[in-house]
């Protein structure tokens, strides 16, 4: 069982921009293969550029939840009074 702790977000300990931007990158991710798929199917589509500009899209919001995650400080969650 989760016990959440004083100021942690409600997503597994995560900040909620964390969870957004993992979220939104596996999403890229994922689309981009597919759509690289059928880009790869389709040479002289628009689809294999496409692709390729939602892989990116996706490396970076997987760059910025792990910067977030890992680097930024603790104590960034709690309001200032």
């Amino acid at each position: 069982m989760l016990v959440r702790k004083k100021g942690q977000s409600r997503v597994l300990g995560q900040r909620p921009e964390v969870a957004i931007a993992r979220t939104f990158g596996i999403l890229c991710i994922a689309t981009g293969f597919i759509l690289g798929m059928q880009g790869l199917d389709e040479p002289d589509s628009i689809w294999l550029p496409t692709a390729l500009g939602l892989i990116v899209t996706g490396l970076i919001a997987q760059v910025f939840a792990l910067i977030r995650s890992c680097l930024a400080p603790k104590g960034d969650d709690e309001p200032k009074p």
